[in-house]
């Protein structure tokens, strides 16, 4: 199992949630802010299994546009190992 920190600007986290949303993914979203320019994000958390990791990235990186700003990344992704899901 496998857990993906996406930290995306706030602009794409509607078409992001509702792709990643569409094709099966549960999300989670924490507002956040940080980075040089200190501009509005949205941090995502998903949870997922081990061979639905590229999908959720591709659907990630499909659903960011470019910033008018050079600097700024569409996305900053980590992918976690997670020894242990649980949900009570």
């Amino acid at each position: 199992m496998k857990l993906i920190i996406a930290i995306i600007r706030d602009v794409d986290n509607d078409a992001v949630c509702q792709a990643l949303i569409a094709a099966d993914f549960r999300v989670t979203q924490v507002a956040s802010t940080g980075g040089f320019l200190r501009k509005g994000s949205t941090t995502l958390m998903i949870g997922l299994a081990d061979d639905k990791v590229e999908q959720a990235l591709q659907i990630i990186r499909e659903n960011t546009t470019q910033s008018e700003e050079s600097a700024i990344r569409r996305a900053t992704i980590f992918v976690l190992n997670v020894a242990q899901f649980i949900q009570v």
